[in-house]
């Protein structure tokens, strides 16, 4: 497993952080659902392109807007968020790891940032600049070395793109897909696709929240679609 991961890092395949949270999602789909979803389409990724799925973070800043902390949800405070992921990055960037996607479906609608993406996004350009400055020096940029910074932009070479923070479903699949909820029709019908065990049908009819009204609505065939919707542009984003 060991060398494996070294060829993965000489390579630069993609490693993947499911980025999750622990969040009510009414009384018919589980409060994993915002984690589950993403290792359930990154397991089809696999089936497509070479990548490496790390273990997922579970815990995040699932705030208590849907619901208090009664209902299950568990909500870690940004700041302290915002340092765990930093000590996960770093160890990964100064293990030799140059090509991160840390993936989030929590609070995405239209790949909006919220305070979760955003303590990632925070974290990420933290562990870089500091991994710059102690392998390069101060004033690194500046060096004739990165004349061609510009150049590179968004490529490999870039230090900036060793690690991206990128919804599970972009703005563009999104419309594809028709719609995005909390809990809805379209949350729960992607849910039932991937893992329909965690998905109580019956349990729909009970849901008296407004977000989770129309969640009688869940369908196999509408959470396929939305599996191949965030495929094709996942496909095309991770690289």
């Amino acid at each position: 497993m060991f060398q494996e991961l070294q060829d993965a890092k000489e390579r630069k395949v993609p490693f993947i952080i499911p980025i999750g949270t622990i969040e009510y999602h009414g009384l018919h789909a589980s409060n994993g659902t915002d984690t589950m979803v993403i290792n359930g389409v990154m397991r089809e990724l696999e089936k497509k392109k070479e990548i490496v799925l790390c273990p997922p973070v579970w815990y995040g800043v699932a705030s208590w807007a849907v619901a208090g902390p009664e209902s299950g949800t568990i909500h870690v405070d940004v700041d302290v968020y915002e340092n765990y992921i930093y000590c996960i990055l770093k160890s990964m960037i100064y293990g030799g790891v140059k090509n991160i996607y840390c993936v989030a479906h929590h609070q995405t609608e239209e790949a909006g940032l919220m305070p979760m993406t955003l303590a990632c996004h925070k974290a990420a350009k933290k562990v870089i600049m500091e991994y710059m400055e102690e392998t390069r020096g101060k004033g690194w940029w500046g060096s004739n070395d990165y004349a061609d910074y510009y150049q590179n932009l968004g490529s490999g070479d870039d230090p900036f793109s060793y690690i991206k923070v990128i919804p599970l479903l972009s703005a563009e699949a999104q419309k594809k897909c028709g719609g995005f909820d909390h809990a809805g029709k379209y949350e729960s019908s992607l849910m039932y696709a991937l893992y329909p065990n965690h998905v109580n049908l019956e349990k729909t009819k009970e849901n008296t929240e407004w977000f989770a009204l129309n969640s009688v609505e869940t369908s196999k065939e509408l959470g396929d679609h939305m599996v191949q919707c965030a495929l094709e542009a996942l496909e095309k984003i991770i690289r």
